[in-house]
């Protein structure tokens, strides 16, 4: 088997089970660049030299409440159906989510598929257009809540009835998403994308009560521009914003990615970002990339009114992705411009 293709399936059964022993809150990540497929699915397999993508985030937020809140994913994704031109290509993917949260072990296991085409238009332009589908199961346990029905007048008794009637432990949906990217890139030191993404496009039922809650569609817009400033220095800057019935996120911030490259290293950098959650969090992150590893530790310095009541405590995260070839020919290869060193 091919050394590549070995190293990143082992890496990916290390994955699994990470993310099978992890507790998680949900889909939140500061670092937004480094979750493509969370982001938009039409940045499956969107690579400009690289064959495959493997990769795991992690993040532990306000670690000083009684039940901390933890995220972790796991994803892969792949190009196939190359054009001899190396113009066009079919990426296809996976994530996998598990959450837990609080008291009552509020628990979430997504597993989500993903298709997407890429198009080059000229030669400075690119099209991809993507979809995803995922099984979602929800899931609580009752049993470790307290209800006023349970308060005997000097504590809460476990043992007495809760109220309670109607509900489920466990739920279940399909949720389906879908996104676009266009991509310019006028020479090797230039490079913009914009991208929009939909999720939850048929609005599915998710309660516990057999109610009508419905998740509402979000949308999410992504700009993200690459600039070759110097031999040695690549200015990253980026833009997120999201939306959910009364939710909203907005990130913006930049990279700065510096070539450290040594005689007895090649091909290595160090990357340096600053970035901030509109109205909640200042976030900076550090990280170093090495031989297809890149690896990004960021914290969020949490500046709303919530601070006091963590202590100050913000969110530690934690980002390792791979990125490979399937065989020799693939690293000769190089479909687009795009600002390397």
């Amino acid at each position: 088997m091919n050394r590549s293709i070995f190293t990143g399936l082992l890496f990916l059964f290390f994955l699994f089970v990470v993310v099978e022993r992890s507790f998680a809150q949900g889909m939140h990540f500061s670092q937004f660049y480094n979750a493509p497929l969370l982001l938009n699915p039409a940045n499956t397999a969107l690579m400009p030299e690289k064959d495959y993508r493997v990769g795991v985030n992690y993040r532990n937020q306000w670690a000083t409440v009684p039940v901390p809140y933890n995220t972790t994913s796991v994803f892969g994704d792949f190009q196939a159906m190359r054009t001899k031109l190396l113009t066009n290509w079919l990426g296809y993917g996976f994530a996998l989510w598990n959450d837990k949260a609080g008291l009552g072990s509020l628990a979430l296991s997504r597993y989500e598929g993903y298709l997407a085409y890429h198009v080059m238009l000229g030669e400075s332009y690119m099209i991809s257009a993507g979809v995803s589908l995922a099984s979602v199961q929800r899931s609580v346990n009752f049993d470790k809540f307290s209800f006023d029905n349970q308060w005997d007048g000097f504590t809460f008794n476990g043992n007495l009835p809760t109220g309670e009637q109607g509900y489920e432990m466990k739920t279940h949906f399909m949720d389906l998403g879908t996104g676009v990217n266009l991509a310019y890139f006028p020479n090797e030191n230039t490079y913009l994308k914009v991208g929009l993404g939909l999720a939850h496009l048929t609005k599915p039922k998710e309660t516990f009560y057999n109610q009508t809650n419905q998740l509402g569609i979000r949308p999410t817009v992504n700009v993200d521009l690459l600039m070759k400033l110097s031999p040695w220095v690549i200015l990253n800057p980026s833009v997120y914003y999201t939306n959910q019935k009364d939710a909203s996120e907005l990130i913006a911030g930049t990279i700065f990615q510096v070539d450290i490259s040594s005689a007895q290293s090649d091909n290595m950098q160090l990357i340096l970002g600053a970035f901030h959650r509109l109205g909640e969090s200042v976030i900076g992150s550090v990280g170093i990339d090495i031989e297809g590893w890149r690896i990004t530790t960021s914290y969020d310095f949490t500046m709303s009114s919530i601070s006091p009541a963590i202590q100050g405590h913000g969110g530690t995260e934690v980002s390792l992705i791979y990125t490979g070839y399937y065989n020799a020919l693939s690293r000769e290869r190089r479909s687009y411009n795009c600002p390397r060193f």
